[in-house]
């Protein structure tokens, strides 16, 4: 099936030497503060800032919200309340006053696998919504969000993108890697564990040995996963300081970060430099450039779309793949390839990596970012890797020539489907259907055997409406690869992967089977197939038997009928759009 057109996009020409915006009309640093805090009228407002320490040279500063999504409820987040104080601390120190407001936040790792992983993607829409309820609300100048956890990034630019007002993001860190008789292990090594104990490939007691010491302490997973990827990616686009994407989340580097993006926070208001100004098309170019070039998570399409969305940038699926064609992936990191974050940096993080992409032509050297430098200028002083590492390679010696996250169409997603393919469980792949209407159903059978090789997995009723939430399927994914069937089995979903999942899986296949969609009239046993070079994902059926099944299907009762996920399920587009809750209205 035809691909639809992308919106129209220039290819990045080889970088010249463009000249960082500058501001020539005095900048109101005091714009939205002033009405809250001004005048005697407003002595009732200031008599309860008072009493949150506010003196009274404070009123006459412009006042720097710091979006926090510090909590106990996961390791990426325990230690955020600390750069928080930092960020507050280098805002006051730019002669601002620092507001520190927290968020929520949820652990997609502790929920993985359960109902409690609907609420994942519904907390980046909650987390967005706080943002903007509290900076509009208090009369926030500019602002400051630190994030952790995958979906608290896109949450954050999200928020940030909407109110348009000076700001920029701080990536809560990278977690450092557990160790199991000699080697690195994480997260996902823990739910690879669990399917390798199914197939008493290890005994109870390694699998609580990896339990127990896969996660030592506080930091985001440790490969190339959501987290990881949506930091990388918001770093390319311009959104945090440089390096802020590859430092560890308990380290001085990431402290001095912090306190770095407070004294930015003002710099940026009184340039008068906001969101949009950044976060143009050619950034968002730039992200997806680095994402593919870094082996990153399909999560990433999900999100970067949603995120231009609230810019009021045109992004579509198409855009992955015209950029894909070009792009090679070169990084050899989790979940497909062997190195962990922390490796990465130790060797320089992205930024060498940018500037082999800038030189290449291959990134848009003339957007400009958060430092009020373009790309370009930040990049010009950056040392290469050294030479004796083998994690990024050189572009003449890629991992795979081209995109990993590979755009599907065809009469089982006729708006589109995001696939991994890393080039290692092959490009092509035709099996019978097994279908499951949960993500709890297909874990079961992965784990008793009744899944075997040749097999395509189909979960289905999981996408952002008919979930609701769009869950992410970590659990079952690391149990095929546990048991040994990374390499025999397919997965198709219309809900999402996790970053950590790797294998022939297919998601976001759109339109979802809650609307209708075609996985909702697949049946036990029909023939599938994926075929990565053309892009495509079909299954065997004649036009008269689509129609005839097509008319005996209805539609599933809503599975929640108040609360946030019934909500959600309300308002939430398609994933091929972004999965996005604040459609433009008119």
């Amino acid at each position: 099936m035809p691909a639809k057109k992308s919106a129209a996009a220039s290819k990045p020409s080889k970088p010249s030497k463009p000249a960082a915006r500058k501001s020539s009309v005095k900048t109101d640093t005091r714009r939205f503060s002033s009405p809250v805090v001004d005048g005697a009228e407003r002595a009732p407002s200031r008599s309860m800032l008072r009493a949150l320490g506010f003196g009274d040279g404070d009123f006459k500063r412009p006042q720097i919200g710091v979006a926090s999504t510090w909590s106990r409820v996961t390791p990426c987040n325990m230690h955020i309340d600390k750069l928080a104080d930092q960020a507050a601390a280098g805002a006051d120190a730019a002669r601002a006053k620092a507001v520190v407001f927290n968020t929520i936040t949820v652990s997609d790792g502790i929920s993985m696998g359960t109902e409690g992983m609907k609420y994942s993607l519904v907390s980046r829409e909650v987390i967005a919504d706080s943002i903007e309820a509290v900076a509009a609300c208090q009369g926030f100048d500019a602002l400051v969000a630190i994030g952790g956890c995958d979906k608290n990034m896109p949450g954050c630019l999200i928020g940030l993108a909407r109110l348009n007002r000076p700001s920029l993001f701080v990536y809560g860190g990278t977690i450092l890697p557990g160790r199991h008789r000699g080697n690195n292990v994480d997260i996902v090594s823990v739910f690879e564990a669990v399917g390798a104990r199914a197939q008493r490939k290890i005994s109870a007691k390694e699998l609580t040995d990896i339990e127990r010491v896969a996660i030592p302490g506080p930091g985001s997973c440790s490969g190339m996963y959501t987290a990881n990827t949506m930091a990388s990616a918001i770093e390319a686009l311009g959104m945090s300081l440089p390096n802020s994407s590859a430092q560890a989340a308990v380290s001085d580097d990431k402290a001095r970060d912090s306190f770095a993006a407070g004294k930015a926070a003002m710099r940026l208001l009184r340039d008068g430099i906001r969101p949009r100004d950044i976060m143009t098309r050619k950034a968002f170019e730039n992200a997806i450039s680095v994402v593919i070039a870094l082996g990153g998570s399909t999560n990433a399409v999900l999100h970067l779309l949603a995120m231009a969305s609230a810019a009021g940038v045109k992004l579509a699926l198409d855009d992955f793949t015209r950029i894909g064609k070009r792009v090679p992936v070169l990084a050899d990191l989790r979940p497909s390839g062997r190195a962990m974050m922390s490796e990465l940096i130790e060797i320089g993080g992205i930024q060498p990596l940018m500037k082999i992409l800038l030189g290449a032509g291959l990134l848009h050297g003339e957007c400009l970012t958060v430092t009020g430098k373009t790309l370009a200028q930040n990049l010009s002083g950056v040392t290469p890797y050294p030479k004796n590492q083998d994690i990024v390679h050189a572009l003449d010696d890629p991992i795979k020539a081209d995109s990993h996250l590979v755009i599907l169409y065809g009469n089982l997603a006729p708006e589109g489907a995001v696939a991994k393919i890393s080039g290692k469980e092959g490009v092509k792949f035709a099996g019978k259907a097994r279908v499951f209407a949960s993500e709890e159903q297909a874990l079961k059978k992965i784990l008793d055997g009744t899944v075997r090789a040749g097999d395509v997995i189909v979960v289905r009723y999981e996408g952002p409406k008919g979930g609701p939430g769009m869950r992410e399927m970590l659990s079952p994914t690391s149990a095929i690869m546990g048991r040994g069937l990374g390499r025999d089995v397919a997965f198709i979903t219309d809900g999402r992967f996790s970053g950590g999942s790797h294998g022939f899986v297919v998601g976001h296949v759109t339109p979802e089977a809650a609307v209708g969609g075609p996985l909702a009239h697949l049946k036990n046993g029909d023939t599938v197939t994926i075929d990565a070079e053309k892009r495509e994902v079909n299954v065997e059926l004649s036009a008269a038997e689509w129609k005839r099944r097509a008319a005996a299907w209805k539609a599933p009762k809503p599975k929640y009928h108040r609360g946030v996920l019934a909500k959600y399920a309300r308002l939430v587009g398609s994933a091929s759009q972004g999965a996005v809750t604040d459609v433009e209205n008119g």
